[in-house]
């Protein structure tokens, strides 16, 4: 089987990676996240998990390697990771009550050949009436400044949730992994059928 790596050093993406039982490598890539004057937030993602994946494709020369972004977007506006207190309960007292766009670009490039399968997996996500309570004892219990719009999905971040609407809930994760196996498979790496 062709080595797999992941382009990236996030937890949460490893977890979710783990869960196909694939053998893989993650590797840390170094690439610039600014989005690019009037860039829409759709082609940022998509195109920073291709930059993502070919930043780390010279090091693993015949690999295929698996680049992924994520951002939040809220009235149009690009909802990046809080970093803060302060920048967290902002933005999850402007979510409160409102949809938000969870938009998560993919990337599958073989190394060997340069060819890239990009992809973009939208997921919205309708939040709960949040009060500065509320919004407080969260971000004290799950910490969430690494994590696009201040929420973690797969921990108590869910129940900021009044619904969430898309086709891959792990995309809300930050890994699609329901796009990413038919990437695999494309590139001829069945997970239902290794051993």
């Amino acid at each position: 089987m062709r080595r797999i790596v992941l382009a990236s050093t996030s937890p949460y993406r490893r977890e979710l990676m783990e869960r196909l039982g694939l053998p893989f490598e993650a590797a840390a890539p170094r690439v610039e996240e600014s989005p690019i004057a009037g860039e829409h937030p759709a082609a940022l993602v998509r195109r920073l998990a291709e930059s993502k994946a070919r930043a780390v494709a010279a090091v693993f020369p015949n690999a295929l390697i698996v680049g992924s972004d994520q951002v939040a977007v809220l009235d149009g506006e690009r909802l990046g990771k809080p970093g803060t207190h302060e920048a967290a309960v902002k933005q999850l007292t402007r979510a409160s009550g409102r949809p938000v766009e969870f938009l998560t670009g993919l990337c599958l490039l073989d190394s060997a050949t340069g060819k890239a399968s990009v992809d973009l997996v939208p997921s919205r996500v309708v939040f709960r009436v949040l009060g500065t309570a509320q919004i407080e004892r969260y971000l004290e219990r799950e910490r969430p400044y690494d994590a696009a719009g201040s929420f973690k999905s797969e921990g108590l971040g869910i129940a900021l949730f009044e619904r969430i609407d898309g086709e891959d809930p792990t995309a809300l994760v930050g890994l699609p992994l329901i796009r990413l196996t038919t990437m695999l498979a494309e590139a001829g790496v069945d997970v239902l059928t290794l051993d």
